[in-house]
């Protein structure tokens, strides 16, 4: 799928997809994000997997662009998300005990907040010229 993406962006690819920017894509990942709310609400699973599929295509279509412009690629989207996953669920993946829903939903935003400081002191240091390990 990746690799159709990249086609469809190749100088002999489709002209509308070879045009895309991530500004260019925003109202079609809004109107997709929207029609997948539309069908869960509609309880049609069906159509939801249809959008969700479509949705996939903007994630694929703005990492692509990304690549292209040598800023990420989808291995890097996909990489950073499991390891974000791993690390908001230490009762899963480390030692902490599974708590009520109210103490797991503190405890995640505790990691989330963790993971905004860390970045925020990542690129302090970097524009001070003192990278830091991504955290």
């Amino acid at each position: 799928l990746v690799g159709i993406i990249a086609e469809l962006r190749s100088d002999h690819g489709c002209p509308w997809d070879k045009a895309q920017t991530h500004e260019s894509m925003i109202s079609c990942l809004r109107n997709e994000c929207e029609e997948v709310v539309e069908a869960i609400e509609q309880k049609d699973p069906e159509n939801l997997c249809e959008e969700l599929g479509d949705v996939l295509l903007q994630v694929l279509l703005h990492a692509q662009i990304a690549k292209e412009e040598g800023l990420f690629t989808m291995d890097d989207v996909i990489n950073g998300l499991a390891e974000k996953m791993i690390r908001r669920h230490p009762h899963v993946f480390g030692d902490e005990e599974y708590g009520s829903d109210e103490q797991n939903q503190a405890r995640w935003e505790e990691i989330k907040r963790q993971e905004k400081e860390a970045k925020r002191n990542r690129k302090t240091a970097e524009l001070q010229g003192k990278p830091l390990d991504k955290q």
